[in-house]
C-alpha cells in the first residue's frame, strides 16, 4: 500500500525538479495505489560504503517505507567508464574484475539500511553490455555537444585546454539511459550529480517516456570539516567499520558539523534538533552530550543499541580514563609469515585488518598513528619482534598479538 509523507521526503533535500510534477506523481500513486519506480545509482569504484552514501540510501529507505519500488542500481558498466564529475583531468578506469569485486561488497553492505525484501538490485551492464554499435550511435544522436559542454567540469577543462575524452561524454549519456531502461519515475543523487540526472530527464523525453523527477541531496562533509566525505581523502566513516571506530570518528567531528549530520543521517525531528541547538546556546546542554547521542544513533543504525552503548563505554575508557579496553580482540599471527623471529610491520597490519592496504599502512605509520606496547613505530620498513603485545593503530583500534 502506498502512503506518502511529503515532509519526510523533503527532509534534507537540496532540490526537487520539477517539484510540481513530483507532487502530482505522489498524489496519483497514492490515489491509484501504484508505487513509483525510484532509482539511485552507485558506481562501485571503491569497496566500502561510507556514511556519505547513506544520505541517499536513507532517502531510498523513506520511499520504501511509503510503499514505492526502490531500485538500487549498481553501475558496473558505468564504473568502467569512470564518472568525470568534479574531475579536473581524465580519471583512471577500473577493470571489470575490480568493479565486480567492489559491487559484491556493496550488495552486502546496503542491507544495513535498505529492506532486502523490498529492494530491487539491478546492474546497468544488463542493458548496456548487449548494445550494438548502432544502438550507441542512436543514443549519441539524442544529445548534443553544446549541452554537454554546459557541464561545469567539462566547461572548465575545455576552456583550460585540458583533455576531455569522448568516453567521458558517454558517462552522463549512459547514466541517463539507465533511467530510460528502468522507466524511472524519480531519480535520487547528490548535488554534484545534477547534470547527469537532468540528462536522464532529457533522454526519457527523447525516447517517448514521461521525464523523471530528480531529487538532489547535499554532499556530506567529511571528518576534516571541509571536503565531501571520501575514502580517497581518508575523511570517511565506513558503515562496515567496527562500532568503536564509528563511534570514535563521529566524536571527532566539530560541534558545528554535528548538526548537519543530525539532519542528514538521522531521523531525529528537526524540532528536537533545534531544541539541542538552543540548549547549547543557553548552556542547558553540553555539546559533548549532544555529540555522544549522535554517535550512539549512528552506531545503532549499523549495529544495535547495546553495541552502541558498549562503544560509548570503550570510548570513555580510552579517552576519559586514558586506559586500554578490556576486551581487545586477539590475532594469531600465521607462523609462515615470521622470518628469523620477526615480521614486517606493514604485513602485520594488513594481516590483522588494521589497514586495508600496504599504502594505508604506510600512511598510518608515517602519520605517527601506530605503536606496539606504547612504543611508536616510525619506519614503515621496520621488522618487529614476533613477541606477544598490543598493537595500537590510531586512537581507537587495538589488537592483542599472539605468536
Amino acid at each position: 500500500m502506498v502512503k506518502n509523507d511529503i515532509e519526510l521526503i523533503k527532509r534534507g533535500t537540496e532540490e526537487i525538479i520539477p517539484e510540481e510534477l513530483f507532487i502530482e506523481k505522489l498524489k496519483k500513486s497514492e490515489a491509484e495505489d501504484a508505487p513509483l519506480t525510484v532509482k539511485a545509482g552507485f558506481d562501485p569504484t571503491a569497496p566500502d560504503i561510507h556514511l556519505g552514501h547513506t544520505v541517499l540510501l536513507r532517502k531510498m529507505k523513506h520511499f520504501q517505507d511509503m510503499g514505492h519500488r526502490v531500485v538500487f542500481l549498481i553501475g558496473d558498466f558505468t564504473g568502467m567508464i569512470g564518472d568525470p564529475t568534479g574531475k579536473s583531468e581524465t580519471r583512471k578506469r577500473l577493470t571489470r574484475e575490480e568493479v565486480l569485486e567492489n559491487a559484491e561488497t556493496y550488495k552486502k553492505q546496503v542491507f544495513k539500511i535498505l529492506d532486502p525484501e523490498k529492494t530491487v538490485i539491478e546492474f546497468n551492464s544488463k542493458w548496456c553490455s548487449g548494445m550494438h554499435f548502432a544502438d550507441v550511435l542512436e543514443l549519441t544522436s539524442r544529445y548534443n555537444v553544446a549541452r554537454m559542454l554546459e557541464r561545469d567540469d567539462f566547461s572548465k577543462r575545455f576552456k583550460g585546454g585540458k583533455s576531455i575524452s569522448i568516453l567521458e561524454f558517454m558517462y552522463p549519456l549512459v547514466q541517463g539511459y539507465d533511467s530510460v531502461a528502468l522507466k524511472a519515475d524519480v531519480e535520487l543523487g547528490g548535488t554534484d550529480q545534477k547534470f547527469n540526472l537532468l540528462v536522464g530527464r532529457d533522454l526519457q523525453r527523447e525516447y517517448g517516456q514521461t521525464p523523471q523527477t530528480i531529487i538532489t541531496l547535499p554532499l556530506l562533509v567529511g571528518l576534516d570539516g571541509v571536503q565531501k566525505m571520501s575514502k580517497s581523502l581518508n575523511n570517511y566513516i565506513g558503515i562496515d567499520e567496527a562500532p568503536q571506530e564509528i563511534f570514535g570518528k563521529v566524536m571527532s567531528i566539530s560541534d558545528e558539523l554535528m548538526f548537519k549530520y543530525y539532519e542528514l543521517v538521522t531521523d531525529i525531528p528537526f524540532e528536537k534538533i533545534s531544541e539541542m541547538k538552543d540548549g547549547i546556546e543557553n548552556g542547558s546542554h553540553h555539546p559533548r552530550d549532544i555529540k555522544v547521542n549522535l554517535a550512539k544513533n549512528i552506531c545503532s543504525q549499523f549495529y544495535d543499541d547495546d553495541t552502541a552503548e558498549k562503544a560509548l563505554l570503550d570510548f570513555n575508557q580510552i579517552f576519559v580514563k586514558k586506559d586500554i579496553p578490556d576486551d581487545i580482540p586477539e590475532f594469531q599471527v600465521p607462523a609462515e609469515e615470521i622470518k628469523d623471529g620477526k615480521i614486517w610491520i606493514i604485513k602485520l597490519m594488513t594481516l590483522g585488518n588494521l589497514a586495508s592496504s600496504n599504502g594505508e599502512a604506510r600512511r598510518l605509520i608515517t602519520g605517527g598513528g601506530v605503536s606496539i606496547d606504547g612504543n611508536k613505530i616510525t619506519d614503515p620498513d621496520q621488522e618487529v619482534e614476533a613477541a606477544e603485545g598490543i598493537i595500537k593503530v590510531g586512537k581507537r583500534r587495538f589488537l592483542k598479538l599472539k605468536f
